[in-house]
């Protein structure tokens, strides 16, 4: 019975946190910040996928990082902002998964490296959508908010798993 009661739990728990990111990404749609590269944003979402990474486990962390992406796209955006979201996620939650598994990173720095990611598995989907290489040029610009932007998600994750009990 415990352990029917522990699944129930990260079951339910895993909802609140799908729920949670969805809402990040609605304020992030309706609220956009001014930044330097169109369509860039903070990725308040992401936060509650790191926090998921860390506190529930891989397989809740991707299912909830699948979640927020199809549901926020369909809501949202279109089949494009559903596959940018998608290639950028997906490498990104790779990269956070292998980082945390060394053991050598801490969150900050393993949300960074997600970041970083984040934005060139975009930049590959687009290169790939248009056929055009010189979107590359945007890289550099890229990986630097991909990491100013990681540090400070990945701080607040850091934050945030500090108060939950364990």
């Amino acid at each position: 019975m415990l352990n029917a009661d522990r699944k129930t739990s990260k079951i339910a728990i895993s909802a609140a946190l799908t729920a949670l990111a969805l809402i990040f990404s609605y304020i992030e749609f309706l609220v956009p910040l001014p930044m330097p590269v169109p369509g860039m944003k903070l990725g308040l979402a992401n936060a509650v996928v790191i926090v998921a990474l860390y506190t529930l486990g891989t397989a809740s962390a991707l299912t909830i990082n699948l979640l927020r992406i199809f549901l926020s796209g369909l809501l949202f955006g279109n089949v494009f902002a559903i596959l940018y979201s998608l290639a950028g996620g997906l490498l990104s939650f790779l990269v956070m998964c292998l980082l945390k598994r060394t053991g050598l990173f801490s969150i900050t720095g393993v949300s960074m490296a997600g970041g970083v990611a984040h934005n060139t598995g975009q930049l590959l989907a687009a290169a790939l959508v248009v056929s055009d290489l010189r979107l590359f040029y945007y890289m550099p610009v890229l990986l630097f908010t991909g990491m100013v932007t990681g540090i400070v998600i990945g701080f607040t994750a850091y934050l945030i798993c500090r108060r939950i009990p364990r």
